[in-house]
């Protein structure tokens, strides 16, 4: 009877054992704190690691993780500033901080946060209009983040960013906003036609103003090639004549020049009397047609004036 005593006393003594080594060992998991109390106030945070408490004095009363943790905001109903309700939901990623301040400054921070959001989203979609609330999600989220962050703060808590996921407006919205967006695509298709059409046509016009001027050069210098030929024909004419004038001239300074000279001024006359003869039956002669000595004479005259000259 003794021994089966015994027994029992030395079990019941290594279960008091037992319970004394899990009360007082404690082994806290990497990026998780545990905040101590000792008969019922703070005493430590227990960062990752083995502790020993002390047994029946010591007690963990709240235990925190590290992480950044994502806190799913419901979906709920906001008022754009143009009256148009849309529904609206996010989600929240948030960071313990400080493991004493986020048990002793708030009960329940993970509920405070959430309510903070939504009450902040709908003030923050009331400032602005439904066409806005599509282009102004990253300010809405910046704005929600900041002053969540400045109600966290006392708490340990540090919110690091907010995601509008889904804005929902009603149906009727939807319909009219597709019924825009579609005029407005089309809107843009006429307008695209038309500045095409515009374009082709100012193309065309500079084309035939371009193939103008480039005709109107065309013919300037046309004209002026032409006559820079006529100037140079008149000029090889004159130069020509003249050329054979002075030879003329030089001529009937030679002996017998001049016989010579009434000899062909005397044939040309004769010939051309008989060219006129030719050409109708009807000739009007002058008095003197006859006298061709005289006529020579006068040739011969006004040759030698020009040569005195």
């Amino acid at each position: 009877m003794e021994i089966g005593g015994t027994l029992i006393v030395f079990i019941i003594l290594a279960f008091v054992a037992l319970i004394v080594v899990a009360k007082t060992a404690v082994v806290v998991p990497q990026q998780s704190a545990f905040v101590v109390e000792r008969l019922g106030r703070y005493r430590t945070t227990l960062q990752a690691g083995f502790h020993i408490l002390a047994p029946f004095l010591d007690s963990i009363r709240y235990r925190h993780s590290l992480k950044e943790v994502a806190i799913d905001i419901p979906a709920q109903v906001c008022i754009t500033r143009d009256n148009v309700q849309v529904g609206v939901d996010g989600i929240l990623y948030l960071k313990v901080m400080d493991p004493e301040r986020a048990s002793y400054g708030i009960s329940n921070f993970n509920f405070a946060i959430t309510q903070l959001a939504q009450t902040n989203l709908r003030s923050e979609i009331g400032k602005i209009s439904l066409d806005k609330t599509f282009e102004e999600r990253t300010n809405i989220n910046m704005a929600v983040v900041t002053e969540l962050d400045k109600a966290s703060e006392p708490w340990g808590v540090k919110v690091l960013r907010y995601e509008i996921k889904n804005i929902t407006p009603p149906h009727d919205v939807l319909a009219a906003m597709e019924k825009q967006m579609r005029a407005e695509r089309e809107k843009r298709a006429v307008i695209l036609t038309s500045e095409g059409t515009r374009d082709a046509l100012i193309n065309n016009a500079e084309g035939d103003k371009q193939q103008v001027i480039k005709a109107s050069e065309a013919r300037r210098q046309q004209q002026m090639n032409e006559a820079e030929g006529q100037a140079s024909a008149i000029l090889a004419v004159a130069t020509a004549t003249a050329e054979g004038i002075r030879k003329v001239a030089e001529t009937i300074q030679q002996p017998g020049g001049v016989e010579a000279t009434q000899l062909r001024v005397a044939e040309q006359y004769i010939k051309q009397f008989g060219e006129i003869a030719k050409a109708g039956t009807t000739v009007v002669l002058p008095a003197n047609v006859a006298d061709v000595a005289s006529m020579v004479a006068l040739a011969t005259k006004v040759f030698k004036t020009a040569d005195q000259k």
